[in-house]
């Protein structure tokens, strides 16, 4: 099993404490709400929204899977940060044993903040990983983190 690791960082203009609210404490409501068309609902199926928790997230209309499970594996509300790991699901496909994420929001320039993510793949066995599978899953990180903002900067009361 091999290990590969990406980090990206993703500017944004909304402040730590609120970005980190609405991308991580209220995404079960607010990410299908902000994008219908690809995520149909996101459920709590085990635990209690802290670490060990098991998410359930439904896909919208079209795509070939319609699930797939998240587990939080830890969660720091004061510190803004976040670890999940996909346990099953179409970005696991035949290639990966799990993805994890990690995820800070950190201070930046002008009140806002950036979004620092490392995701990390196990490979099953000597599977080859396809370098444009994991591009596309850092840009879909990135466009739902810009999504949230969007969102965000659009409703200054939400």
């Amino acid at each position: 099993m091999g290990v590969i690791t990406y980090d990206t960082e993703v500017p944004c203009s909304i402040p730590p404490a609120r970005i980190f609210k609405a991308f991580v404490l209220d995404a079960d409501t607010l990410i299908p709400k902000i994008m219908p068309q690809v995520f149909k609902s996101v459920e709590t199926v085990d635990g209690d929204g802290g670490a060990g928790t098991i998410k359930l997230i439904t896909l919208g209309e079209g795509y070939a899977y319609k699930t797939l499970k998240h587990r939080i594996d830890a969660i720091d509300k004061e510190n803004f940060t976040y670890s999940s790991t996909v346990i099953d699901g179409p970005e696991l496909m035949d290639n990966f044993e799990s993805i994890s994420y990690q995820t800070k929001i950190v201070a930046g320039p002008d009140g806002g903040s950036i979004y620092k993510i490392r995701s990390i793949y196990q490979t099953k066995g000597d599977a080859q990983v396809n370098e444009e599978d994991i591009k596309a899953g850092k840009d879909k990180a990135s466009f739902l983190f810009k999504a949230v903002e969007a969102y965000l900067l659009a409703n200054p009361d939400a």
